[in-house]
């Protein structure tokens, strides 16, 4: 069963004629608009307090980047996507450079990761622009597939290796996270477009097979990530000191939080990483359990309307494409949230536009602008093999 229609193999002419600059304007969505101001808002106050009440070192220029990256998915939303359709093979590929560049030219961060490249005036991380480009990749490739050609194993060899080589090259940085998120995003874009169930259970069982390869492989602190996550207990005061005060910060906010400024854990400095992984943690205990629900409904707005948007496309590469950066948002806040709450082990993803990050904010604005494009040119036509 295929949740997104395949293709026809009949030729549609293009839908409407050309929009103008000011029906484009017009046709972006104000209700998403505004769901992305006050995330941007709940970020530039996240980092206020995790800075105790100071603009710097996070607020101000978390505050600059979103206004400036604001502009560009305004930007990007009024981009003809028929054209995104063209360049949706040069951006994946040209991604794919700068992901095996960072393994010749990459700085090496914390705990010996080679994650980031300087381009002098930004340190940026590949990895996370993959993740929008490989959405983009594989939309073009199925955006004319039908459900016979969805069905045939040898169609999916390409899309596959589009999927796997940027997973090897993530996990190579290592970036454990990243690459499992790659690995889901493009699992599901395979379930929405029709692949059978059997051939996930088979290369599940592959992939369970694999984990003592896998095991042996892995960074010592990502073992130890694994073993404290199944018993943070064993090393309180190492590496398992993170999510042990995170849970503490979160069971002290209560229902109704310690008020803003007023968190101690994150205060006192109890907290790690309070302004990146852990800023839901922070937000948690100063706003209470409320507070956190009514961000994660923010969220799920955002995701819900981009879902809608997907399922409104009169064109399949539309479809797949505002479906499949909905899911990548959904997988952000998920694992985010999870891993800080300690349901899975922390593997340092981002909560978008919330944690302070440059790439990852430029990834999700991106993403944001891609959306609304698919939302102007909604009733847009692609003829098969025209693009």
């Amino acid at each position: 069963m295929s949740w997104i229609s395949a293709s026809s193999r009949t030729s549609h002419a293009f839908g409407t004629p050309e929009l103008s600059l000011a029906a484009k304007v017009w046709q972006i969505s104000r209700v998403f608009v505004v769901l992305v101001l006050a995330l941007g808002a709940v970020g530039v106050l996240g980092q206020y307090s995790a800075a105790n009440g100071h603009m710097e070192p996070w607020a101000g220029r978390h505050a600059l980047r979103f206004g400036v990256l604001f502009v560009g998915m305004i930007g990007i939303a009024l981009i003809d996507i028929r054209f995104l359709a063209r360049m949706a093979y040069p951006i994946y590929f040209a991604n794919l450079l700068l992901l095996a560049g960072v393994e010749a030219y990459g700085k090496i961060g914390g705990l010996g990761a080679q994650r980031w490249i300087n381009l002098g005036f930004v340190q940026l991380q590949p990895s996370e622009l993959m993740k929008i480009a490989l959405i983009l990749g594989l939309a073009r490739w199925f955006h004319d597939a039908t459900l016979e050609d969805v069905r045939r194993p040898t169609y999916l060899l390409a899309p596959l290796a589009m999927v796997l080589v940027p997973v090897g090259l993530v996990l190579a940085q290592p970036n454990l996270g990243t690459g499992l998120m790659l690995l889901m995003m493009g699992g599901a874009i395979f379930f929405l477009v029709g692949v059978r169930l059997w051939k996930f259970g088979l290369l599940i069982a592959c992939g369970v097979g694999a984990v003592p390869l896998v095991w042996r492989f892995m960074k010592d602190y990502q073992k130890r990530r694994v073993t404290t996550f199944l018993d943070p207990s064993t090393d309180p005061l190492g590496a398992g000191y993170h999510i042990t005060q995170s849970k503490i910060a979160l069971g002290s906010g209560g229902l109704w939080g310690k008020g803003f400024l007023l968190g101690s854990q994150s205060h006192l400095n109890f907290l790690p990483e309070k302004q990146t992984d852990f800023i839901f943690t922070l937000l948690c205990e100063e706003w209470g359990f409320w507070g956190g629900v009514s961000l994660l409904t923010l969220f799920a707005m955002v995701v819900a309307y981009g879902i809608f948007v997907g399922l409104r496309s009169r064109n399949q590469f539309g479809r797949i494409l505002a479906l499949g950066l909905s899911i990548n948002l959904f997988l952000y806040v998920f694992i985010n949230t999870a891993m800080v709450m300690g349901l899975i082990p922390v593997v340092g993803v981002p909560l978008p536009l919330i944690s302070f990050g440059g790439t990852s904010m430029m990834a999700v604005m991106i993403g944001f602008g891609l959306i609304l494009s698919v939302l102007v040119h909604r009733d847009s036509r692609m003829r098969n093999g025209e693009i």
